[in-house]
């Protein structure tokens, strides 16, 4: 009878944990470049009550095992890297990786502290230097910020990320080329909040090498830099609900399976009187 009560709360733990990450997904339904997560489930060791016979040639045919199962428990809480949809905001420093890349930024401009990024919400700050919402630096291919010339009267920005820049005379320079940095297994990024992630051993096991971080390289499906467009989250409002009921609807059967053990074992103590 035990036994049931605890599988009981390991599934009530288990769907606290799944509206948890629901939960957060609804709540950033709005943010640019959020990833949404999900919750998978895997059973608990089961107790094997009866061995397995094997069958014997012209004798008996075999016996299965008998097992009972002791609970759930979470087997991995994933992050989806799918892409989410595209916002035009026709503005010049809105950037979007139309593929599978991702922004290298620092807080110190320097790439040994460097976070990635899907949200380009980018600006020019008053020492023209191209930084996120938070002052981060944008990186460029060669590691270092990206800061406009004082004599740059306009740029725009390819779609290979190269800062093409105007000067005052009339003539063009692409002294920049932002970086976008391919990831091999995007779900083992770190998520430090700020739309950002930290690279991991299960990510990269080695250093990101922003020299090879091309825009829009096919051999690296890194993919192609947008200007004008952010990507918003792709956080799908119609499953999450869906979820949501499942969720609700599974915490409420496992709290039926505990009032049911705690009934029986009621009817036990009973017995005694």
């Amino acid at each position: 009878m035990l036994r049931s009560l605890y599988s009981g709360v390991s599934g009530m733990r288990g769907f606290q944990t799944k509206l948890d990450v629901i939960g957060n997904n609804i709540a950033n339904v709005n943010t640019i470049g959020f990833k949404a997560g999900r919750v998978m489930f895997k059973d608990i060791l089961s107790q094997t009550v009866s061995g397995v016979t094997a069958p014997e040639e012209n004798a008996k045919g075999g016996v299965n095992a008998q097992q009972i199962g002791l609970g759930v428990s979470i087997s991995a809480i994933d992050t989806v890297h799918t892409p989410g949809s595209a916002m035009t905001t026709n503005v010049p420093t809105d950037l979007r990786i139309d593929g599978d890349g991702f922004f290298a930024v620092s807080p110190d401009g320097s790439p040994d502290n460097m976070f990635l990024t899907r949200a380009g919400n980018f600006t020019i700050d008053a020492n023209r230097q191209l930084v996120n919402s938070d002052g981060m630096f944008v990186l460029s291919t060669e590691g270092a910020p990206i800061v406009l010339a004082e004599d740059d009267t306009a740029f725009s920005i390819s779609q290979n990320g190269e800062v093409i820049t105007t000067k005052a005379d009339g003539t063009t320079d692409a002294p920049f080329v932002i970086a976008v940095a391919k990831v091999t297994n995007p779900a083992g990024l770190e998520k430090v909040g700020g739309n950002l992630y930290r690279s991991t051993a299960n990510s990269n096991v080695d250093p990101i090498d922003l020299g090879t971080a091309i825009p829009n390289d096919p051999t690296l499906g890194t993919g192609a830099i947008v200007a004008g467009q952010l990507e918003m989250s792709n956080v799908d409002l119609t499953s999450e609900f869906t979820e949501m009921i499942v969720a609700q609807r599974g915490f409420q059967a496992n709290s039926r399976i505990i009032t049911t053990s705690d009934e029986v074992l009621q009817e036990v103590v009973n017995l005694k009187r």
